[in-house]
């Protein structure tokens, strides 16, 4: 007598109504905890080439985040096998986030940081291959998709392995070209491509949830750089003016441009929708997260040197205002690519961060922040003025639009 094997149940596809679940959110919590690791990996660096490390660590974990976020729009992962493999991705992205303080540079004693981050991070994209796959089971063309954007994984992978296992100065830049290799052939495969993006609410509100949790790491950094030193005058304005930074980027984004972009998204069907995530999501939106975690490190280095009277270095300098900077400009790029132009303030605030990185960095710690959120409040206050009507109109459409 044979039983009869019964066919493996197809993960559930989304439709237009699909919004993102208590699981997606509980899943990003790991990243998290990757980017408050990244923050203090740069701290603890506290140099251009750890910067850039810490960039190329981030790099990873943004890729990594990205393609489950198509997949949680393609497929409903808190259900069933999706939600088996997202449990044993997190543990696997935490498993990587450990590694991260040792990512360059290996400690005497236990197993090769460099080794363990790459690995995690092979079978963090691995999953993500088989868990694709599995949810376009029933759709030949999107499998065809996955499977050629596979080509990207598997490149960059291969050259992230091999700088942990040669390690030394040579590792930064096999890293460095295995996400950039990544990078490139997956947009290089993806454009006119096959993919799927049923929900346009669940992909916006996704990307937003995102940079809220980036700017929870940057009040993360504020606590960590406050609580290494008493409780003083220096550390509460340090506080008060790196919230208000914080604050300013936030009000920057979700005042009125997060919500312009979702109604214009929302709009979008089939090919367009999906080339419109592509630009402005997928690849648009890291400057936005990379600028609020080097603005945090910059942050934090404010703290860490709070009682100086002068000298803030040039490192500290360029992370706080340059990741001030890099955030105004994809603001810009993402608005030119969803809205259809430039947003011009934003630019030029960007240009003004970017001159006065050298003229900060002789000033007193406190005094280079205070400066860099004086830049931040100038801008919102211009462009809340500039623009009253439309934005007062934008959100009035998205109140309406949410009864």
């Amino acid at each position: 007598m044979h039983l009869q094997r019964r066919p493996l149940r197809a993960a559930r596809v989304s439709d237009e109504s699909h919004r993102v679940t208590t699981f997606e959110l509980f899943f990003d919590l790991v990243f998290v905890f990757a980017f408050t690791q990244v923050t203090g990996f740069m701290a603890h660096e506290h140099s251009f080439p750890g910067v850039l490390q810490g960039m190329i660590i981030l790099g990873l974990l943004w890729w990594s985040w990205v393609s489950y976020s198509w997949l949680g729009n393609q497929t409903h992962v808190d259900e069933g096998i999706m939600r088996l493999g997202l449990s044993a991705v997190m543990v696997a992205m935490f498993i990587a986030s450990l590694a991260i303080p040792e990512a360059f540079t290996d400690l005497e004693g236990g197993l090769s940081g460099p080794l363990v981050l790459a690995l995690a991070y092979f079978v963090v994209r691995l999953l993500h291959l088989l868990l694709y796959l599995y949810a376009a089971v029933d759709d030949k063309p999107l499998q065809r998709q996955v499977i050629r954007t596979s080509v990207a994984m598997f490149s960059g992978s291969t050259l992230i392995i091999t700088g942990a296992i040669i390690g030394g100065p040579s590792q930064t830049w096999f890293w460095l070209a295995g996400l950039a290799l990544d990078i490139t052939l997956t947009y290089l495969t993806s454009s006119g491509g096959d993919w799927r993006l049923p929900s346009a609410a669940h992909w916006t509100e996704r990307h937003g949830l995102v940079i809220i949790l980036a700017l929870g790491e940057s009040i993360v950094a504020i606590g960590v750089g406050a609580s290494r030193e008493p409780v003083s005058i220096p550390i509460l304005l340090g506080a008060v003016f790196g919230i208000a930074l914080s604050v300013c980027l936030w009000w920057l984004h979700f005042d009125v441009t997060a919500i312009a972009a979702e109604h214009r998204f929302a709009a979008l069907q089939g090919s367009q929708r999906t080339s419109a995530a592509v630009d402005g999501y997928t690849y648009l939106h890291l400057p936005l997260v990379a600028g609020i975690i080097l603005s945090a490190f910059g942050v934090e280095d404010v703290l860490a040197y709070i009682d100086k009277t002068k000298d803030f270095g040039l490192l500290g300098s360029f992370a706080l205002f340059g990741g001030a900077a890099l955030f105004l400009l994809g603001s810009s790029a993402f608005w030119r690519r969803i809205g259809g132009y430039w947003k011009k303030w934003r630019l030029g605030g960007a240009a003004v961060l970017i001159l006065l990185i050298p003229v900060a960095a002789p000033l007193a710690p406190l005094a280079a922040l205070a400066l860099a959120a004086a830049v931040a409040a100038v801008l919102v206050a211009a462009e809340s003025l500039l623009y009253a009507e439309t934005r007062a109109s934008v959100r009035e459409e998205h109140a309406r639009g949410q009864h």
